[in-house]
């Protein structure tokens, strides 16, 4: 498709991976057209994402794809354990058992590319939508569009032609990732925990992923001494993990050697250039917090270029999009760095000092629920700028069901009755979060994050 004429759009996608696919059939569904490129014409066979969360999948439904992801994917009510060389537990993330505060379970996995098959599929309900697989672009200058956003990975094409700088938040580690595929009639497989597991070993980190169906994945941390380009071999591999599968137990789908990284891109848009997904911010995977960024960019940046776009909104809109994310990507990948040095941890000194902060017993933790940054909110604290929970309302229909890709108040009939919004009205809907809040009222943007609130 190197020949083929770029026709004028609204919006041109560069990256047709799951954060690109996302804003894609978001933007769709608002009725622009887009064009979207990927310079591959086939999703990427091999597994990388493991975990989004229910705020993801809240993303999802917003775009018409949630029963079909939720039947493709895995809802775990196990949440994580970080357990020493002895199998004392030192934390716990918490699971969320049946739905979670968003409507849905609190955490997914899946196998990456049927999750981006179904994305790619969704876009086929857009004539809006133009997709182009097999054209690398090779300069932003040729893509006719009033914006063009990079969702176009770690060695983006378009941050090169935003500029700015890179705040590098102090992890960048070699780790080995494997995925197995298990033999589910093994006793040793089905031995193996439900839930994700840190193991927090100074003489080898590693983490256990159960994943979904057959799939498990490893990923082992790099010592001082190995030689990466060996460390994929399955007869060096498969010792490391003797204590719980062998080659009878499982095969190996995949085996490759990441550095980990923790960096933000400063610098998020320039004119009509935006960034989304890994070309903006990159995390350790600790939290499996990676992809769920990049989804929560394109639910953010959707509503705002529909706003200008279809509605008329100043284009200086589209400037809170980083003033926005970027605090709230960093609070992510800050506390998956914190989490990274509890795992890592290998020197004894560091080792002493973490087990002695646990001493006292296990701590446990939930997936942060952290404030936007100033833009296009209330200048107030939390819980302004925090998204707004998923009650399911009396008809039996999910609170976004009734709301669509607009505005809406929540409150008091009382309250509520007096007003001519423009904005979805849902009287005594979310009354229970309202009232823990000492609240009467709260309005709420496209994408659910809470704009005001009224006591």
């Amino acid at each position: 498709m190197a020949g083929a004429q770029l026709l004028s759009a609204d919006a041109a996608i560069v990256g047709c991976g799951p954060v690109g696919a996302l804003l894609a059939n978001l933007l769709g569904q608002a009725g622009l057209s887009v064009d979207i490129y990927d310079r591959e014409r086939e999703v990427h066979a091999l597994p990388r994402a493991v975990h989004f969360d229910g705020e993801v999948m809240r993303i999802f439904q917003a775009a018409g794809l949630a029963d079909r992801i939720a039947a493709a994917t895995r809802p775990s009510p196990y949440g994580a354990r970080y357990e020493d060389a002895a199998g004392r537990t030192l934390l716990i993330r918490r699971g969320t058992d049946g739905p979670g505060p968003q409507g849905w379970s609190g955490s997914w996995y899946f196998h990456q590319p049927v999750l981006e098959a179904i994305l790619r599929e969704g876009l086929a309900r857009f004539p809006n939508v133009r997709v182009h697989l097999g054209h690398e672009v090779g300069s932003v200058d040729e893509l006719e569009a009033r914006y063009v956003v990079g969702c176009d990975g770690a060695r983006s094409l378009v941050r090169h032609a935003i500029g700015g700088r890179q705040v590098d938040l102090g992890m960048h580690q070699p780790w080995l990732v494997v995925d197995l595929l298990c033999d589910p009639d093994s006793p040793r497989t089905r031995a193996l925990p439900l839930h994700s597991l840190q193991f927090c070993d100074p003489a080898r980190p590693m983490t256990l992923v159960n994943v979904n169906g057959r799939r498990r994945r490893w990923e082992i941390m790099l010592m001082p001494g190995d030689d990466p380009a060996r460390l994929t071999d399955p007869g060096i591999f498969w010792p490391m993990i003797a204590r719980w599968l062998g080659p009878a137990d499982a095969e190996i789908e995949r085996a490759a050697v990441y550095t980990f990284h923790s960096v933000v891109q400063e610098g998020w848009r320039r004119g009509r250039y935006l960034l989304a997904g890994d070309s903006c911010h990159q995390t350790p995977p600790f939290l499996g917090q990676g992809m769920c960024a990049g989804m929560r960019d394109a639910a953010n940046l959707a509503w705002k270029l529909a706003a200008v776009l279809r509605d008329g909104a100043p284009d200086a809109l589209l400037d809170t999009y980083e003033s926005e994310r970027r605090p709230h990507v960093t609070a992510f990948i800050e506390l998956a760095v914190r989490l990274g040095a509890v795992i890592q941890a290998t020197d004894p000194a560091v080792v002493a000092e973490r087990d002695r902060r646990f001493a006292n017993g296990t701590e446990t933790f939930d997936f942060p629920q952290a404030q936007l940054g100033p833009g296009c909110r209330a200048d107030t604290p939390p819980p302004v700028g925090t998204i707004f929970p998923q009650p399911r309302l009396a008809d039996g229909r999910l609170m976004d069901e009734a709301i669509g890709q607009r505005f809406a108040i929540v409150g008091e009939a009382a309250l509520l009755q007096h007003l001519r919004p423009d904005a979805v009205p849902l009287p005594d809907v979310g009354q229970a979060w309202l009232t823990q809040h000492g609240l009467r009222a709260a309005l709420l943007r496209p994408d659910r994050y809470i704009f005001a609130v009224a006591a």
